[in-house]
């Protein structure tokens, strides 16, 4: 049953064509597929959720995104393992893009909370976080 799960989730942004490069290279790194295209938006689909970037019109410009401010803060997605968050804040980095709370990471959200936290072109948050580890895999490390 799918009651109560997240059907979609729908963005502007300030440059669609950057929002593309980005997303669809995340996005496809984590097993999402072009679903939608059109002159002022695309989305990604995984299962049956998908993410919307549509272009903001020219009239909404002049107050640029904060995750601070009301609204959305970030969006978090599930990894497979640390190594999968290993490996895309390697490609992040090789990227030029920003990792946030390097001087934590892959801490930053705490001892158990194994992620990579980074941004956006609009920077906004985005999350790759790590199953947590059971027991014994923990006395193994």
């Amino acid at each position: 049953m799918s009651q109560g799960l997240i059907h979609h989730i729908e963005l502007y942004v300030s440059d669609l064509k950057k929002t593309i490069d980005f997303w669809g290279w995340l996005l496809e790194e984590l097993g999402y597929s072009p679903f939608q295209e059109w002159d002022s938006g695309r989305s990604w689909k995984l299962g049956e959720t998908y993410l919307v970037f549509v272009q903001a019109e020219d009239r909404f410009l002049d107050v640029s995104y904060h995750r601070c401010r009301v609204g959305l803060n970030h969006l978090a997605f599930h990894a497979s393992s640390r190594q999968q968050v290993d490996e895309l804040t390697n490609k992040l980095q090789d990227k030029g893009i920003c990792i946030l709370y390097t001087d934590k990471h892959p801490f930053a959200g705490g001892p158990e909370h194994y992620a990579v936290y980074f941004e956006d072109p609009d920077r906004m948050k985005v999350e790759l976080v790590a199953p947590k580890l059971i027991r014994t895999q923990i006395d193994k490390l």
